[in-house]
């Protein structure tokens, strides 16, 4: 498999990182523990926008490194890290580390977003060369990609990455009350009170429908990735 275990945030937000500095400033690529500090609190780019402490950064690496996601290079004047996902996670090309890197600091993003995101990652053609490089890493056991059920209102679907636990059913819950028709908060206001408790029983079957298929995906997800 591509990993062993679903991440937390913050190894997420640290391999995410990683791998976005090796391209941007390659010139400081590794990272002393400092620098990764601020490129995971950085207040652009990001979302959502964190303040971890140096501990938690550490403490991260660490279980990182376990996993040979991560590795120690020593140098003249101080301790840095590099990533190693382009072998680990088979990113053979330079398009799709971008994509994974994107997703990993910013969370689902749809074709059009990701493409002005990577842009000074990797340079996408188009946006069809996106959605093709998007796919191939949605195949197979190893996908590292899923596309999420559109939501209503909206032209293009989001893309979340597969590698963190939180990440994946925050998104799943979120896509599947839209796609259900969950109505925004505050939209009641206003109504009869016979419409609102309607409306309220009609959301409530929703949830609980959402919920339901929110938990059959998380086990299926769990399957194929290993609890």
């Amino acid at each position: 498999m591509a990993y062993t275990r679903l991440l937390d945030a913050v190894e997420v937000r640290i391999l995410g990182a990683l791998m976005e500095k090796e391209r941007t400033t390659p010139d400081l690529y590794p990272l002393t523990v400092t620098a990764l500090l601020q490129a995971c609190n950085q207040k652009t780019s990001r979302d959502p926008v964190t303040d971890y402490s140096e501990t938690d950064v550490v403490e991260a690496l660490d279980r990182l490194r376990a996993d040979a996601l991560v590795f120690r290079v020593h140098s003249s004047r101080s301790e840095r890290y590099e990533h190693c996902l382009d072998r680990r996670w088979h990113l053979d090309t330079g398009g799709a580390a971008a994509l994974v890197a994107m997703l990993l600091l910013r969370g689902a993003q749809t074709v059009a977003e990701l493409r002005a995101r990577t842009a000074r990652l990797h340079p996408f053609a188009s946006a069809e060369e996106v959605e093709a490089a998007l796919a191939r890493l949605a195949e197979g056991e190893d996908a590292l990609t899923r596309e999420l059920p559109r939501q209503p209102g909206q032209r293009e679907t989001r893309w979340i990455h597969l590698a963190g636990n939180a990440e994946v059913e925050r998104e799943l819950v979120a896509g599947f009350e839209l796609q259900r028709g969950s109505e925004p908060r505050g939209a009641l206001e206003g109504r009869p009170a016979g419409s609102a408790t309607a409306q309220l029983g009609e959301r409530l079957e929703r949830l609980e429908a959402a919920v339901a298929q929110l938990h059959a995906a998380i086990a299926e997800l769990r399957a194929r990735l290993g609890d």
